[in-house]
């Protein structure tokens, strides 16, 4: 399996778990805006950091499974993770968030019939 492969895997994984976790917010999912700007500041983190990683000698790849395609040292493979992690993570965060309100009106709800 190649880089590339393990990445699509991955980013899928978190598309669907990200589009579940939406729908499960009860409408009031991440903002998209925010998470484009989430992604293009988790891009230039990667980018940057990456490179001085691996210019610094602190790991490397091996060469047959990358597409080959690089931001500065960077393979473009490693550009999944951030993205996966953008996507994912604020709707669950918001989903959380939904099912607490849905929790905490209930509550509510049982202490006012009290």
């Amino acid at each position: 399996m190649t880089y590339i492969q393990l990445s699509a895997c991955f980013v899928a994984v978190a598309v669907l778990g990200g589009i579940g976790f939406a729908l499960a917010s009860r409408g009031k999912g991440p903002r998209p805006l925010a998470v484009v700007l989430t992604v293009i500041v988790l891009f230039l983190l990667t980018a940057a950091f990456d490179t001085a990683m691996i210019a610094s000698g602190l790991f490397h790849y091996a060469q047959d499974p990358l597409l080959g395609v690089h931001i500065g040292l960077a393979p473009i493979e490693d550009f999944a993770y951030p993205l996966a992690g953008a996507l994912l993570l604020p709707a669950l965060w918001t989903a959380m968030r939904a099912r607490r309100r849905v929790k905490d009106r209930r509550t509510l709800e049982q202490e006012e019939r009290r």
